[in-house]
């Protein structure tokens, strides 16, 4: 295996309640990680810190944050913007608080490109087509990248968040919750979506749920988060060899048993799209 793109020794406090104690991993090139828990984990937490936002919610982190060999955590703030954005990039949840609903679509991406890129809007118009392309929006409407985001569905503005994540071409992408907000039938697209961008573009992703449906479909390794520490991480291939409570209790939660969902979402595993649930099982649950 390469190198990891992103190495992790991270802990992290508010006011000095201890939220994530000790909190390891790494992430390599092209892989998809599952960081999965149950609501009060640390996972919202857990991303703040990796991005160095922490501070601006009250909280400390301290540790590593590794990024081609240099810490996120302690360099300075001008520096770190740099980094966030371009080499790592963040899909919020709940797309419709993330966007501001005072200006266009097209805002968005104008100030998104500006704070990385000297090149003009004949640059960006390109990028921009490609990427409306990739997550499937409107590409020869401009009326669309028109519109504020009271004006296009929640599906839509997460497929937006996706493309402001992708605009320079980030080697790692964190997804928070990216389903969430979203219906049965829009959350199986994001996570398609999802999918074809880390095996197409080589993009590591760091997959935040408490859906341990979705990722089994997405993702190639799963870390369980449990009172703020990792308690147990795997492939997802071998979850079935869990032995921690804490994983334990997520499978016994699953719809189906683990091995009927892994024996349906394997062919992802194996570069094919063409997975399919039986009739009875719903994509995801929420």
């Amino acid at each position: 295996m390469s190198a990891p793109l992103m190495q992790v020794r991270l802990r992290a406090d508010y006011g000095g309640r201890c939220v994530l104690k000790d909190v390891r991993f790494d992430l390599c090139a092209g892989e998809a990680l599952g960081m999965v828990g149950t609501s009060g984990a640390g996972k919202t937490t857990l991303v703040m810190a990796l991005l160095g936002l922490l501070p601006w919610r009250g909280g400390n982190a301290s540790g590593e944050v590794l990024i081609d060999g240099i810490n996120l955590l302690t360099m300075p703030a001008r520096e770190a913007r740099r980094i966030r954005g371009k080499r790592i990039a963040l899909v919020p949840q709940s797309p419709m608080t993330a966007l501001n609903a005072a200006v266009s679509l097209r805002s968005h991406f104008d100030e998104a490109w500006r704070a990385h890129e000297s090149t003009g809007r004949k640059a960006l118009d390109a990028r921009l087509h490609q990427l409306m392309h990739d997550v499937q929006l409107p590409t020869n409407d401009d009326s669309f990248l028109r519109r504020k985001p009271g004006q296009i569905s929640v599906g839509q503005a997460q497929r937006v968040l996706i493309a402001m994540a992708l605009l320079h071409r980030p080697s790692i992408l964190v997804a928070d919750e990216p389903t969430s907000a979203l219906d049965l039938v829009t959350q199986a697209e994001i996570i398609g979506l999802l999918r074809q961008l880390n095996r197409r573009n080589g993009t590591a992703l760091l997959y935040i749920s408490h859906d341990l449906v979705s990722v089994l479909q997405l993702c190639d390794r799963l870390a369980v988060l449990d009172c703020g520490a990792i308690a147990e991480c795997s492939q997802v291939a071998q979850i079935e060899q869990a032995r921690h409570p804490a994983t334990l209790s997520l499978l016994h939660a699953l719809p189906l048993p683990v091995r009927v969902l892994l024996d349906h979402f394997s062919p992802h595993l194996n570069g094919s799209e063409q997975a399919q649930l039986p009739e009875q099982v719903v994509p995801l649950h929420s």
